[in-house]
């Protein structure tokens, strides 16, 4: 199916591994150009190497998202390599899996500095580039700690909570300028980082992981774990003209886990 999306350019936070390499490969095969970043060096050039086998330009840069710093020559490198932005996926992660009680300061402020802020400056920076094209696209990832309670993961709520909030608010600023700007919630989706939950789950709860995962899966109506691809279908709708009158909107990808009614 043609998305109408060829030859235009996205940049994809968190984009060498997980949710966003799966969002920044789906975007390659309809023939979109990507600028990827993240923190590991390895995984980027795997990956940018992945999305050139499929014909399009791409490229990969390292980034720490939590530094301002670090966002700035990350978008300053991006405009300067490619003529037009049209997509920013805001896909950035981390993750904090404890009891409250043993949640510092610094680890909230981490959590709000890589996911909430980093989304906001990006944001900021890449509107005034999405604004020269004829529409623009701004797609924010925000796990379902957003809607749900997570005793283990309060920070990760906050600040996905956060992001929610974020994309309404600028949805409204932007639609002026024919941007959109909408959010996708992730259910237990099998990455690397979510594997990464289930063992720090099994450690606090004194199970092993195969119990945990089994938990988990048990807990989604539809029987399996998200896989990346099933949130790259859905990032894939937001950007293509197909939901060009959809504008900040939360839609959870999460196999029928998620209990709360979302109006």
């Amino acid at each position: 199916m043609d998305f109408q999306l060829r030859g235009k350019t996205a940049v994809v936070t968190g984009g060498s591994r997980g949710i966003g390499r799966a969002i920044a490969l789906t975007l390659a095969h309809q023939g979109v150009n990507v600028a990827i970043c993240g923190r590991t060096k390895s995984n980027l050039e795997q990956t940018v190497a992945d999305l050139k086998d499929t014909g399009v330009q791409a490229w990969g840069f390292q980034a720490d998202v939590s530094r301002m710093e670090d966002i700035q020559d990350f978008v300053a490198n991006v405009t300067k390599t490619t003529e037009s932005l049209d997509i920013l996926v805001n896909n950035a992660v981390t993750s904090t899996s404890a009891p409250f009680d043993q949640l510092t300061d610094d680890e909230f402020r981490y959590h709000m500095d890589v996911k909430l802020m980093a989304y906001i400056r990006m944001a900021r920076l890449v509107l005034p580039h999405l604004q020269k094209q004829t529409v623009g696209r701004i797609v924010n990832i925000a796990g379902m700690t957003a809607r749900i309670v997570a005793p283990l993961r309060i920070s990760n709520g906050v600040a996905n909570a956060g992001v929610a909030n974020f994309t309404k608010q600028f949805a409204n600023y932007a639609a002026p300028f024919n941007v959109t700007v909408n959010c996708i919630h992730p259910g237990y989706t099998a990455t690397e980082r979510v594997t990464q939950l289930f063992e720090s789950e099994a450690k606090q709860s004194g199970e092993d992981v195969k119990t945990v995962i089994a938990k988990r899966t048990k807990e989604i109506p539809i029987g399996r774990l998200v896989q990346p691809e099933d949130i790259a279908a859905t990032a894939l709708f937001f950007c293509s003209p197909m939901a060009n009158m959809v504008t900040g909107q939360c839609i959870a990808v999460d196999g029928g886990s998620g209990q709360a009614v979302a109006y």
